[in-house]
């Protein structure tokens, strides 16, 4: 009996052990209707992954396009110097009245300040004093011809009356010049001195308040500047590997971050003779006409144009995968592997494009979509 009830428990775990058995090969028919997903494995050496099913990351061919080779640098715009007016006092004093002020336009002539100065006080006076000098010089001139004549003096005193006359009269022009190049009006008298504005521009600099003292020209940094604004400079930092690129004379393209739709072109008028040493850049001036939308400060890029045509590859623009501030490509390795290899971007293309300046040549193939195997050698 004990045999018959040993027996059939055998049986019984025989057909549950079966039965399991049968329901685990029916779940692998239902997976075998779907394609496996890819195992991708991590090799040792970082750039290189290989996968299962290697047709599940479809590569593109990359193409052929003539292009000139581009550099693109950043700048600023800047006034130039050579249109930079310096707005001075040759009168010492206090200022009285202020009439412009940082940022306004103005025109040739127009009174900038007023400025009370001892100087011109002083200079009347000399003035005053040299034309009395000089009447009193010709009435003694005219009495000692007189005099001269009927033999009351002799030709010595008439010739020291002579030169005392020319003497006042040197001393006329030099006091009347003095007030001339005060900014002084010789028939107004007054303690007040105008300052004009010497040019047309628009006030870049200002380092005068009202009542502010106003020194003399030792010293003494300029009270206003103005800039002609119509004509500016860009100055662009390029490195010193890249001037090879760079020529006197020929354009660049320019584009204000602020008008990102516009391109304006720029001459290139200088190239600095000395790097910087901490960046080893070197100044490239541009000079360019402003249309009335460039102002001082603002941030540009330049797009420098070169003169021969290269040959450069086109990839679809998600077969570059942008990482740690670096371009990347997968491109086919052998037994079902994609090796991650370095490239330099270049422009976008319409529609999706890339160029690739260096890294890929045409006819190579690369993964079509790079973030997706990156995605997946990641997890």
């Amino acid at each position: 009996m004990k045999h018959e009830i040993y027996a059939a428990g055998l049986c019984g775990l025989a057909l549950v052990l079966a039965g399991c058995g049968a329901k685990g090969s029916t779940r692998n028919d239902e997976k075998g209707e779907a394609p496996p997903p890819a195992q991708v494995v991590q090799e040792a050496d970082a750039s290189l992954v290989k996968v299962d099913h290697p047709e599940q990351f479809p590569l593109a061919t990359a193409v052929s396009r003539a292009a000139a080779p581009e550099l693109n640098v950043t700048g600023v715009v800047t006034a130039d110097v050579s249109r930079n007016v310096p707005v001075i006092s040759l009168a010492s004093g206090r200022v009285v009245d202020i009439r412009a002020r940082l940022g306004d336009t103005v025109q040739k002539g127009q009174i900038l300040m007023r400025v009370q100065s001892a100087d011109l006080s002083g200079a009347f006076s000399d003035y005053r004093h040299a034309l009395a000098d000089e009447v009193l010089a010709n009435a003694q001139l005219d009495r000692s011809k007189l005099l001269y004549e009927k033999g009351a003096i002799a030709q010595k005193d008439l010739e020291v009356a002579v030169d005392t006359e020319e003497k006042a009269k040197v001393d006329v022009e030099t006091a009347l010049e003095h007030l001339h190049v005060l900014g002084a009006d010789p028939d107004h008298p007054s303690p007040i001195v105008d300052i004009p504005a010497p040019a047309s521009g628009v006030i870049t600099e200002q380092n005068v308040t009202a009542a502010a003292g106003v020194k003399t020209l030792d010293n003494s940094p300029n009270l206003f500047t103005i800039s002609d604004l119509s004509e500016v400079w860009i100055l662009c930092d390029v490195y010193e590997n890249n001037l090879p690129a760079v020529h006197l004379g020929e354009f660049a393209d320019i584009r204000l971050n602020a008008y990102p739709g516009q391109v304006f072109h720029a001459r290139i008028g200088n190239i600095g003779p000395i790097l910087d040493p901490n960046i080893r850049t070197a100044k490239v001036r541009l000079e360019i006409h402003n249309p009335g939308l460039m102002k001082l400060g603002m941030f540009v890029t330049a797009t420098f144009h070169g003169q021969t045509i290269e040959m450069r590859a086109v990839v679809p623009a998600s077969a570059v995968l942008h990482l740690h501030d670096r371009d990347w490509v997968y491109m086919p390795a052998p037994n079902n592997g994609f090796r991650r290899v370095e490239v330099v971007g270049g422009k976008m293309l319409p529609p999706d494009r890339q160029e690739i300046e260096n890294g890929v040549k045409p006819g190579d193939q690369v993964v079509a979509n790079a973030l997706v195997l990156q995605n997946a050698a990641e997890q």
